[in-house]
């Protein structure tokens, strides 16, 4: 069988990535002839390697939007879809070039580098802000165009030395567009080269439920309501006075004014270790049911299938939120970050983001789910567009395709056309999975770590105590 009948089957078949790979190889046949490559390399970096699988739905959607944006333009490409961490942490720590040889040579060999969704821009408590500056000194190096699509931003701090190393970078000739889903605002705090062109847009997110269409629940809803939990002390850690006890007796008192009005529900998460830990804490010291509780969220199928089988989501994590909105099914966002007020206002149901503190209870946010139910769900489809347009004109301009079509698709048309998901193959997914399990590990060794050292710390306060104590006795 020839490589372009293999194509036609893979293709019948939707394994994006066995097409992709006889495209890439067909095309190398064709260039070691003498030919010029008809395709469009594209590197995707997203973080597609996070333990919420809302940002693996975010790659999902990012690359049915590109490939999308593609057949638009009537181009032919193929996406390189990598975690943004391909500036690896040996390399911060060290700063050793030959560490820097697999990611040098993803960029060399790229025709556009699309910056998707991921928070880019963290600077207070993750290494982010790093790996993007390094990723845009190496396009800059190369001379590849790079586009930052719909992705977070975690403010701007004019006196702080790694937002202004970012900003640095982010202003250099490579960086051809910047599109945000939350804060604008400090985006344009970012922005000096006056040739960047920026835009506020939707969460490529909001098209997931085009493109995990086969992987809806079949059955019928049954008032049943999604509570998404957030970590231990998630509100605490950032700055909200609401302790884990606090949102222990909640979530209990909740469970129960539930099932005293004919609800059922399901406690989950999206996937974060620490939000199912907490999950586990509810269970063994708070009496929630385990049957009423869902673990090992591990895959974008689960978490649209979950979300789907729900007439309503309470929900502490952003993307569960942005999905159900995606899906028709009505949601409560609890404020925990700026980004879920901003996304909640995004979409004209400001009043659907809750303020936490010790006023809320059970009672109002069950009064809320009876409300949110009735009225359902109204959608802006030019704000839903605006991720796509944003790609399409960033991709058109970026690589100086005159000649292609001037318009991007209606929305009627692009959500017929998005491609659909694929499920990882079993090995990725395996090997996924034991990078979370490791992750796990390492936090588990850390707490050993300091355990041990407050413990050496205090035998030593102790003898130090014990000895003064004889010396003036």
């Amino acid at each position: 069988m020839g490589i372009k009948t293999a194509i036609k089957k893979m293709r019948e078949k939707g394994s994006r990535k066995t097409v992709q790979y006889l495209m890439r190889k067909l095309d190398r046949i064709h260039v070691e002839n003498g030919g010029e490559s008809k395709y469009i390399n594209i590197l995707l970096l997203t973080n597609r390697d996070s333990d919420n699988v809302g940002d693996q739905v975010i790659e999902a959607c990012d690359i049915s939007l590109i490939e999308t944006v593609a057949e638009n333009l009537k181009e032919k490409c193929y996406i390189e879809s990598r975690a943004a961490s391909i500036v690896s942490k040996n390399y911060l720590r060290t700063r050793k070039r030959e560490l820097l040889k697999k990611a040098e040579s993803l960029i060399a060999n790229s025709d556009l580098i699309i910056f998707g969704g991921a928070p880019m821009f963290n600077y207070l408590y993750q290494d982010f802000y790093e790996r993007t500056a390094v990723t845009l000194e190496l396009a800059q190096k190369y001379h590849k165009p790079v586009l930052f699509s719909a992705i977070g931003i975690e403010g701007y701090d004019e006196e702080n030395a790694k937002c202004q190393r970012l900003k640095k970078t982010l202003n250099y000739d490579c960086v051809k567009q910047i599109t945000t889903r939350d804060d604008f605002d400090s985006l344009l705090k970012y922005k000096v080269n006056e040739s960047i062109k920026v835009d506020k847009v939707s969460d490529p997110a909001v098209f997931s439920s085009a493109i995990f269409d086969r992987y809806k629940a079949n059955k019928e809803r049954n008032k049943k309501i999604g509570i998404f939990i957030l970590r231990q002390n998630g509100f605490v850690d950032n700055k909200i006075d609401f302790p884990r006890e606090d949102a222990a007796a909640l979530w209990v008192s909740l469970a129960d004014r539930l099932k005293q009005s004919g609800y059922d529900y399901e406690f989950l998460t999206s996937g974060h270790f620490a939000d199912e830990a907490f999950i586990d804490y509810l269970i063994r010291e708070c009496g929630i049911s385990q049957n009423k509780c869902v673990f090992n969220m591990n895959s974008p199928e689960k978490l649209l299938e979950k979300i789907s089988s729900c007439d309503a989501v309470v929900s502490c994590r952003l993307h569960p939120s942005i999905i159900s909105y995606a899906l028709d099914v009505p949601s409560l966002g609890l404020i925990w970050n700026p980004k879920v007020k901003g996304f909640y206002d995004s979409i004209g149901y400001g009043d659907r983001a809750i303020e936490v503190n010790r006023e809320i209870t059970a009672d109002r946010i069950l009064d809320k789910i009876k409300q949110i139910i009735t009225e359902g769900i109204q959608k802006d489809e030019e704000f839903l567009t605006s991720v796509y347009r944003s790609l399409f004109f960033g991709v058109r301009n970026a690589l100086h395709l005159t000649k292609s079509p001037d318009s991007p698709y209606s929305y009627g048309e692009l959500f017929e056309k998005l491609p659909p998901y694929n499920i990882v193959p079993a090995k990725e997914e395996e090997e996924r999975l034991q990078r979370k399990f490791r992750r796990t590990y390492q936090m588990y060794n850390k707490r050993f770590d300091k355990i041990m050292y407050l413990q050496e710390r205090v035998q030593l306060l102790e003898s130090e105590n014990a000895k003064l104590k004889s010396e003036t006795g």
